[in-house]
């Protein structure tokens, strides 16, 4: 336990361990299975047709399984709140630390405020009169105050339910995880009862552009399974256990997406899917022959973007706290709640931002989904490298789970997951006709908030190095330049 942990606790002020296996993983799996799979599959079959959308996604999924690898082994050796913030400090400084730390927080505020947005365009497929009083247009889209409420009223009750407690939190993803999880059957079943396979032609569409596309979404989607490591210290497991939990949510994710792309393109012709705006939801109804079904997976995307966005809410506020506590950025994002132990300030802060997110306008869908994913990317590949830096100064620190073994097999797997999430990021940078085209404001929104996380790093005190006691002491240098 660092010397911060130990301060944090002596004054009463430590998280309650209150997760089991099954709150854990549905945490981290419910995390990743969020509003993408209903609004998004028709585009990911008309960009790279079925079996090609299926191979970007497998993928993309094995990109996160070699993350997932590198941090099963990490928040076993460093059971703390914070994740990311933990590895990078001991492995390259708090600089680093903050950078890696600020652009995952980043990264899951994005996902915070798309699932915002994401609840009135999902109630609108249920409530055709929702948008009334219209206030402004936005890149197209005219945006209703009615509809805008809808997500504004979700943000407060989901930041409401953060801050009465993570017991909480987690009963409410357990159960809309199950149902998501019920969902998914319904489509296989649907899928192999109703489908055709002619429909899922053409295969492959797009060439190599559409498959990158697709390929690029992908870290965004699948960002969630790193939500565990934020909690680590409210989960009452053994460390290797925890890390095994990471890895297995990524397999839950990558078949739940498999199956879904798969079985919506056995429901109609492809010319017809992209017609549609809720394919998902659509192509069960047409399997089944019933509007019925079509709602009860809308019902689904709306316990997929509670499930995440109740996670990253979680991973997002309980990062702020580490930042804050350890003097990185200010204090008061490092309050904790004095009756129920939660980091109330963060959790207010992010909350507002998704409460004014609805109010962009259905265009902010994809603004934010692409100003988060390079966000996220970029902490993978620090998290990556800051594994690679600790095999090699620290091969004697206690890791309960050591992946690979004694040998160079962790080694090897730390290189493949810094060379691919590299690789990953670069598909962002406009240099190659295969580049992800990202708008301008996503690119704005991605400037401006790393922008900040660069300010606060000239802020940090100096002459801290890295390793076992860097948390420590830079905890206790902010404790004493706020004496002074």
């Amino acid at each position: 336990m660092t010397q911060q942990q130990s301060e944090i606790d002596d004054r009463g002020h430590g998280f309650v361990k209150a997760l089991g296996t099954f709150d854990a993983l549905f945490i981290g799996f419910g995390a990743m299975i969020g509003f993408g799979w209903v609004v998004l599959t028709g585009e990911w079959l008309s960009g790279a047709g079925t079996l090609g959308a299926i191979l970007a996604f497998a993928v993309g999924g094995i990109i996160m399984c070699f993350v997932g690898t590198v941090y099963s082994e990490m928040v076993a050796a460093m059971p703390h709140a914070g994740g990311e913030h933990n590895y990078l400090i001991r492995a390259m400084g708090p600089r680093v630390s903050l950078f890696g730390s600020w652009a995952i927080t980043g990264g899951y505020i994005s996902v915070v405020m798309f699932e915002a947005v994401a609840v009135p365009k999902t109630a609108v497929y249920l409530f055709p009169n929702l948008e009334q009083i219209k206030m402004w247009t936005i890149a197209g889209f005219d945006v209703y105050l009615t509809w805008a409420l809808v997500g504004t009223v979700t943000a407060i009750i989901i930041a409401w339910i953060n801050i009465r407690g993570v017991k909480l939190a987690s009963l409410v993803q357990t159960f809309v995880v199950s149902f998501l999880i019920i969902v998914a059957f319904l489509l296989l079943g649907g899928g192999l009862v109703g489908g055709e396979a002619a429909n899922a032609e053409p295969l492959f569409t797009g060439g190599g552009a559409g498959f990158i596309a697709v390929v690029a979404v992908v870290p965004f989607l699948f960002v969630g399974f790193d939500v565990i490591p934020q909690s680590a210290e409210e989960i009452k497991l053994p460390p290797a256990k925890i890390g095994k939990l990471v890895v297995t949510s990524v397999f839950m994710a990558i078949a739940f997406y498999i199956i879904i792309i798969w079985m919506t393109s056995l429901a109609m012709p492809a010319s017809e899917l992209a017609a549609r705006d809720l394919v998902t939801a659509d192509a069960l109804a047409t399997m089944f022959n019933s509007a019925f079904w079509g709602k009860l997976v809308i019902a689904g995307g709306l316990a997929g973007i509670i499930t995440s966005w109740n996670a990253f809410l979680m991973g997002s506020s309980r990062l702020m706290w580490a930042m804050a506590v350890a003097g990185m950025i200010p204090a008061w994002f490092g309050k904790l709640h004095p009756r129920y132990r939660t980091p109330v300030n963060s959790i207010i802060f992010i909350g507002v931002l998704s409460a004014l997110a609805p109010f962009l306008g259905s265009a902010a869908l994809g603004w934010i989904v692409d100003a988060g994913s390079p966000a996220i990317v970029i902490a993978y590949f620090l998290v990556s490298v800051g594994f690679l830096v600790l095999r090699k100064r620290e091969p004697a620190m206690d890791r309960p789970l050591r992946i690979g073994g004694r040998g160079n097999g962790g080694i090897v797997i730390g290189i493949v997951s810094a060379v691919l999430t590299l690789a990953l990021f670069v598909l962002y940078l406009p240099i190659t006709p295969w580049s992800a085209q990202l708008a301008w404001q996503s690119w704005a929104m991605f400037g401006l908030w790393l922008a900040v996380g660069v300010f606060f790093m000239f802020r940090l005190p100096t002459g801290i190095k890295a390793g076992p006691k860097a948390e420590g002491e830079l905890f206790a240098k902010v404790k004493s330049l706020r004496k002074k």
